[in-house]
């Protein structure tokens, strides 16, 4: 029965990678600058929202799903961060816990030219959670 939650949730996070593969494409070829036109504003304006939705899914349902599959105990977030890095899905749990934040900052931005100062950061972090999701996705086909 986890299994195949497992394989569900698989497929939900094959479908997160897409659109945040896609979004950083379009980022990357805007690339960082000091203004945005407003469709390049809206670029990024995904960009971050796919972010924040990728790492949230990553963490708090995929990494919390395979605890539960593997039988570990079911603890704290720290907990299932931990379970993630010592499974090899990730190198530097502190980089991990910086990706959060850039998270949580996104989250709490309402007003627009403070988004724009977080955009360097969800560029680069995008990156390494496109190769996290790869990386998980790879330990989850490994898995029967």
């Amino acid at each position: 029965m986890i299994y195949k939650k497992l394989l569900e949730d698989k497929k939900l996070l094959e479908k997160q990678l897409m659109w945040i593969e896609v979004s950083f494409k379009e980022c990357e070829k805007i690339g960082i600058k000091k203004e945005y036109s407003i469709e390049e504003f809206g670029k990024f304006e995904t960009l971050c929202s796919r972010y924040s939705r990728g790492i949230d899914f990553l963490i708090r349902k995929i990494f919390r799903t395979l605890d539960e599959y593997e039988f570990e105990n079911q603890g704290t977030l720290v907990d299932v961060v931990n379970n993630a890095h010592k499974r090899g899905l990730f190198e530097d749990i502190d980089e991990l816990r910086t990706m959060k934040d850039v998270r949580n900052t996104i989250a709490h931005e309402y007003i627009e030219d403070n988004l724009t100062d977080v955009f360097e950061e969800v560029l680069e972090y995008s990156e390494k959670l496109i190769s996290i999701i790869i990386t998980t996705r790879k330990y989850i086909e490994g898995i029967k």
